[in-house]
């Protein structure tokens, strides 16, 4: 995930302020947990980030945030005549999201607090949008099983549904990057907006 530095958006935050007054039978679990960052600078928490967030296999990199996703169910078969189908169908998904804490949080000034607690509601809103993609797909693969049609023998069936289950996954990640893609190209627009409405909530208080 894209971002500008804590030092950038500290830096603007500052000028903002002196020029601006399931589906029943899809089992879903999700779970979530915190990274602790140190640092009592914009720049310390730029390092801690990059230190100590999750690693991402796909970018041999450390991301602010992540959410990691698990498929997985169950698929039956029955005997229709001479014919095979899916009997039933029952998909799972795991997500379990990681989130950056600020340990130093409580003795921050007014600054740094603002564009951290900025910038952690923008992780965490974009990690929930991970996990709702993933579901919004397992809901829809749970579907896509119950509307295969009968194959001749039930080997030729569980070949259908491996095929359709590669299929999916494969849709999946190809949806969750173009997510990435489009957070990454709108993020500097993102947060300095978003600074932008929280210190103009702040004035009117």
């Amino acid at each position: 995930m894209g971002r500008l530095s804590i030092a950038t958006l500290l830096f603007l935050s500052i000028v903002a302020t002196n020029t601006t007054p399931a589906l029943a039978d899809t089992v879903i679990n999700k779970s979530i947990t915190y990274f602790s960052v140190g640092g009592r600078t914009a720049e310390e928490l730029d390092k801690a980030l990059s230190e100590h967030g999750p690693m991402m296999n796909s970018t041999g990199t450390r991301h602010p945030g992540a959410t990691k996703i698990k498929f997985g169910g169950t698929v039956t078969y029955v005997k229709h005549g001479e014919r095979c189908a899916v009997g039933s169908a029952k998909v799972t998904l795991s997500t379990k999201l990681i989130l950056p804490r600020w340990k130093n949080r409580h003795k921050a000034n007014r600054d740094l607090a603002l564009v951290w607690d900025t910038l952690a509601s923008d992780i965490k809103r974009h990690e929930e949008r991970h996990a709702e993609i993933a579901r919004n797909h397992a809901r829809k693969l749970e579907k896509d099983f119950m509307a295969l049609k009968p194959e001749a023998d039930c080997e030729r069936m569980q070949a259908r549904v491996a095929r359709l289950s590669e299929t999916a996954i494969q849709d999946h990640d190809r949806d969750q990057a173009r997510f990435d893609r489009m957070e990454a190209a709108n993020f500097d627009r993102r947060m300095v907006r978003l600074l932008q409405y929280r210190l103009d909530s702040m004035t009117k208080r």
